[in-house]
């Protein structure tokens, strides 16, 4: 029998009733309709890298898309340059391998999104971003099955309601428990493709992150070959365990566990000089500041690899406090124990309340 922890980077979860993998659109919208005709639980599944699933498993339907599809259309202007280009990749194509292709295809506008694990369909639900760049910034459109009008309904950017780490896919995002009590995750739009648009070029997009331009050795806003961002951003990544490798416990996570807090201009006021502040992005409310949630937790006094108690089977990663890992065995309740830790001691010492992350299936946080 399949198990989420089988499905999910963070390798926790219980086993699932029914696992489809449809290889066509037909056969996705299908999957979708028949779970709803019959009333079944509905988990739509891209990479699972941002799932915290309960033990207990999923008495319903967890649908992941085959698909693997990608294709590229370039517009010419008038004098026979490229005046831009429209990739749609299906919602099943892994992140990473596009970001791979469009670097070594001289789609510029990607590179900073390396090594993100999961897949494309995802990648506009949480606007997913890293190293001054997200996801929104090249989204055209996001092709979708709209379950409460039972039809295909397209997205352009402007209906998707972008802004940190959020989207109107993420919003209409209602759950709902089955049988026994397991809450899931229940989307009005299930999402088919995702169009981007950029252009044919093999230099970057500005540098917009200290972090990365130091390891380019360039100033901030300067522009570089596509490949050489690519490689400092796997190469950030990997030191920080979060380019997947079977091999590294650092790495059986879920990435970042928390978004970087906005807060208000009072709590800002508040937080302890050096605390880094940023501008908290569209939609955020005004006069908020955005705040790195890294900098609360080791602060807060949370180290790397620390753990609830000694030998715990979930602790932080050894290589960045900002993940929660699986040391091998642990269970969704070592982790919600751990993140329940570090949200109470960031809490005490800032009067922050750290948001989660990754999505839950059947748990609480």
């Amino acid at each position: 029998m399949t198990t989420l922890a089988a499905l999910t980077t963070l390798r926790v979860g219980g086993p699932v009733r029914d696992l489809v993998e449809p290889s066509t659109e037909a056969e996705l919208i299908d999957a979708v309709r028949a779970a709803d005709a019959d009333g079944a639980p509905l988990l739509v599944l891209g990479g699972g890298s941002n799932l915290l699933a309960s033990d207990a498993g999923f008495d319903g339907v967890v649908i992941r898309d085959a698909r693997r599809d990608v294709d590229a259309d370039v517009q010419l202007q008038n004098d026979g340059a490229c005046g831009g280009l429209t990739i749609t990749a299906t919602a099943g194509v892994p992140w990473d391998a596009l970001v791979d292709r469009a670097v070594h295809s001289k789609w510029s506008g990607f590179e900073a999104l390396s090594g993100i694990p999961g897949s494309t369909g995802a990648t506009p639900v949480q606007n997913v971003g890293a190293y001054g760049a997200d996801v929104s910034q090249i989204v055209a459109q996001v092709r979708t099955w709209d379950r409460h009008t039972q039809s295909v309904r397209t997205l352009p950017l402007i209906k998707c309601e972008f802004s940190y780490r959020n989207s109107l896919l993420k919003r209409s995002m209602h759950g709902g428990a089955d049988d026994g009590g397991v809450w899931a995750p229940s989307p009005r739009y299930v999402v088919l493709s995702v169009s981007f648009h950029t252009r044919m070029a093999s230099i970057s997009q500005p540098i917009a992150y200290a972090q990365l331009a130091a390891a380019l050795g360039v100033d901030e806003r300067a522009r570089v070959p596509i490949v050489d961002v690519r490689e400092a951003v796997l190469e950030l990544r990997r030191s920080k365990g979060m380019v997947l490798d079977a091999a590294d416990h650092d790495t059986w996570s879920a990435g970042s566990f928390f978004t970087n807090p906005i807060v208000s201009a009072e709590q800002a006021a508040a937080l302890p000089v050096d605390a880094p502040r940023f501008p908290p992005g569209p939609r955020a409310p005004e006069g908020s500041v955005k705040s790195s949630a890294a900098w609360l937790i080791e602060h807060a006094g949370f180290g790397k690899g620390f753990a609830v108690r000694e030998g715990a089977a979930a602790s932080l990663s050894t290589k960045h406090t900002l993940a929660l890992t699986n040391r091998g065995g642990a269970t969704a309740a070592d982790l919600v124990e751990l993140a329940h830790a570090v949200q109470a001691g960031v809490r005490e010492a800032f009067g922050v309340d750290l948001t989660p992350e990754p999505v839950t299936l059947g748990v609480e946080l």
